[in-house]
């Protein structure tokens, strides 16, 4: 059985002016996503500045949101790290805290081969007893898990059940499913690849974009399924410009511009992020007027 199904959410880190998490505004936004819908929590993702986290926030951040949630929709904790040891350790503190599932991102820097890739995966989910989803993004980690990896993994490793794919290589992903034969929980990782994505077997996203539009970014999915295709597409299309200005720098500056844009404090980012350049900033806030979430 899928973590989920539909739009999880790859909600943000609100920090403090001085850098510090701030709980208050994290619970605020937890809230305000389970009021619109979304159907999971990604917690302490590459939208949760994870890479800035220390790992005693980094768990303390996975606990919150877990007590927080309780059990109101599932939430999947980022756990994954370039060193095996490390995931392994942050993968068997979370799964102490209860959450539904992990998402291990693929080894960053070290460049592991594919051979590499499958020893570390199968040490990190061999250490855990609940799902584990693999999250393919070459573009962040210069690192990319084939088609037959992630197969032989989701079919080897019990506890390995899909993947969150960001490669953006549509073909790489439809061959992924051919060779899937059914045993491979496909999430989308880029929110302009939804429906193309749900299209070749997919089953949801991992959503930037669900921060600022969890209701509309459900609904891509919801009518999806519902067999309202023509309404997921146009929901899709609409979403377009805003999810172009949402990436038109790294991740997660812009997200979180927007997120304070509509009042919702989710602070400043940890360098070396830094705020959005004026020019950016004005493309985001009209795309989030023409949208109608501002």
């Amino acid at each position: 059985m899928a973590v989920f199904k539909g739009a999880g959410v790859a909600i943000v880190t609100p920090f403090k002016a001085n850098g510090e998490v701030n709980y208050e505004k994290f619970a605020e936004l937890i809230e305000f996503q389970i009021a619109n819908g979304t159907d999971a929590i990604i917690v302490c993702g590459t939208t949760g500045e994870s890479s800035t986290l220390t790992h005693e926030e980094h768990l303390d951040v996975i606990k919150y949101c877990a007590e927080k949630v309780a059990g109101r929709v599932p939430v999947v904790a980022g756990t994954g790290s370039n060193c095996t040891e490390t995931a392994i350790y942050l993968s068997t503190e979370a799964e102490k805290y209860g959450v539904d599932g992990l998402l291990l991102v693929s080894p960053y820097y070290n460049k592991a081969t594919q051979k590499g890739l499958y020893a570390h995966y199968k040490a990190v989910a061999d250490s855990v007893k609940i799902p584990c989803i693999l999250y393919n993004v070459p573009s962040r980690t210069g690192c990319n898990i084939l088609p037959e990896t992630v197969v032989k993994l989701c079919t080897e490793v019990e506890n390995i059940v899909g993947v969150k794919e960001a490669s953006g290589n549509i073909s790489q992903i439809a061959k992924l499913m051919h060779l899937a034969q059914g045993k491979v929980d496909l999430y989308s990782g880029n929110d302009d690849q939804i429906v193309p994505i749900m299209s070749l077997g997919g089953i949801g996203v991992i959503s930037v974009l669900s921060n600022v539009a969890p209701r509309q970014t459900h609904d891509i999915c919801a009518k999806f399924f519902e067999g309202d295709i023509a309404g997921s597409v146009a929901e899709q299309l609409r979403a377009i410009p805003l999810c172009d200005a949402l990436f038109c720098e790294v991740n997660p500056i812009p997200v979180k511009k927007a997120l304070n844009l509509m009042g919702k404090e989710a602070g400043p980012m940890r360098m070396p992020l830094t705020e959005m350049e004026d020019a950016n900033a004005a493309k985001l806030e009209k795309a989030m007027k023409d949208y109608g979430i501002l």
